[in-house]
């Protein structure tokens, strides 16, 4: 029996409240590990958590096989659980592929080091150690996962700054993200603190001094992590924020002796590139052969949703959240912020131009900022910025070993407003 956080009373219970209106959960004596809620559709059950949990793992009771004609659907079954067969009873499984699913094999290595070594190659490895130099270099790096104990204020505060940086990343690729619809958000955030407390939750959290710029839900089993929901500022793209808190996190794991960081499901590049195993998640529909009508609910929810995997590998699940996206858009998006410029710093030694000290800028300026950072490797808190007075459209920044101007495309005016 895997130890399951999503079988949990906190989650099951918290569950209840925001998507079933509090209704106690229904045992199947037949099915263990999984309560079940009465779905609309007639005569099926439906698991607790749905497709808000990372993984089910469920078994079956040998003493009492029979399913009394019930039919019952237990979303997002990853195979590398290998729950166990039926075994007479009347009872039967379907199984229908639905999303594929990613990890690491955590267990295999002794350290992050070893791990970059097996996954990767020479010039990747050095790609990879010279964004995370650059990137602690240039900014006051700190890394905390937050689990078994965390001030409420401070929780309320991470979250709120884990909400934000989902909307402007969302924002920014135009799509349409379900976990920012409020219930679904109200849920996340009530739920994860009490199991955080029980350290069945974690936030893995990267901070720019005491600004948190990268975020990363995970549920915990004793030997599996569960990245739940994962995002970074994307003002920090340039140092490959994303890869490098895939490498902090993964350290993390091995040394707290992890067996699995799971990525969950769902298809992206990074994931394909960091994993070292592959596996699907199932919606797996457990039914009662003898009953006519079961083994018809079955059948029919088969092939409901072998049609939505068939639709969604044809990406019209992509055009869904985009339409998506572009109706539920209730204010001006923050896309393309950032000032177009020449990207060529060049020299600045012109002691006869004037200048202006710019002691504050809004976040259109930070591209600029961060690119000079990334370049030359200066440090955040030592670079300073001035306008020319003579040109509008020259900005000099100035760290702690390099000086250079750089050419704008709009006034330098223009771009210092929040």
């Amino acid at each position: 029996m895997i130890d399951n956080p999503f079988n949990s009373e906190i989650f099951k219970n918290i569950w209840l409240k925001h998507f079933n209106e509090g209704n106690e959960p229904f045992t199947i004596k037949s099915i263990i590990g999984a309560d079940f809620y009465k779905s609309r559709f007639p005569g099926l059950w439906v698991n607790v958590g749905r497709t808000h949990t990372k993984g089910v793992y469920y078994e079956f009771e040998e003493k009492n096989k029979r399913l009394s004609g019930k039919s019952c659907l237990i979303f997002d079954v990853p195979t590398y659980f290998d729950c166990p067969s039926t075994k007479g009873g009347g009872r039967a499984v379907k199984r229908v592929r639905q999303y594929p699913g990613f990890l690491i094999e955590l267990e295999k290595f002794a350290d992050l080091a070893g791990f970059m070594k097996e996954q990767f190659g020479k010039s990747s490895r050095y790609k990879l150690k010279k964004y995370r130099k650059k990137l602690e270099q240039s900014f006051d790096i700190n890394v905390k996962m937050y689990t078994g104990n965390m001030d409420k204020s401070e929780y309320d505060h991470i979250f709120d700054c884990f909400r934000e940086l989902l909307e402007k990343r969302f924002s920014d690729k135009e799509e349409y993200n379900n976990n920012l619809d409020a219930q679904e958000w109200g849920f996340f955030k009530e739920v994860v603190y009490p199991m955080l407390l029980n350290q069945q939750a974690g936030l893995f959290v990267i901070f720019d001094d005491k600004k948190p710029i990268a975020v990363t839900l995970n549920y915990f089993s004793k030997d599996i992590i569960f990245d739940a929901i994962t995002v970074f500022d994307i003002d920090y793209f340039k140092f490959h924020l994303g890869s490098v808190n895939i490498m902090y996190l993964i350290d993390w794991g091995i040394t707290n002796r992890f067996s699995i960081l799971d990525f969950s499901k769902g298809y992206f590049d990074y994931k394909t590139r960091w994993c070292t195993k592959k596996y699907d998640f199932e919606y797996h529909l457990v039914y009662d052969k003898t009953s006519i009508k079961s083994t018809t609910i079955a059948i029919l929810l088969q092939k409901y949703f072998r049609l939505k995997q068939y639709l969604r590998e044809k990406d019209i699940n992509k055009l869904k959240n985009r339409i998506h996206f572009l109706f539920s858009k209730k204010e001006p998006q923050t896309k393309n912020l950032s000032p177009n410029y020449n990207t060529k710093f060049e020299e600045f030694d012109n002691k006869e131009l004037e200048l202006e000290h710019i002691p504050e800028y809004g976040p259109k300026i930070n591209k600029i900022v961060f690119e000079f950072l990334y370049l030359f490797g200066e440090r955040s808190k030592e670079v300073k910025l001035f306008r020319v007075l003579e040109d509008d459209n020259l900005l000099v920044l100035k760290g702690k070993n390099n000086t250079k101007i750089i050419a704008l495309n709009e006034k330098v005016e223009n771009i210092l407003k929040p």
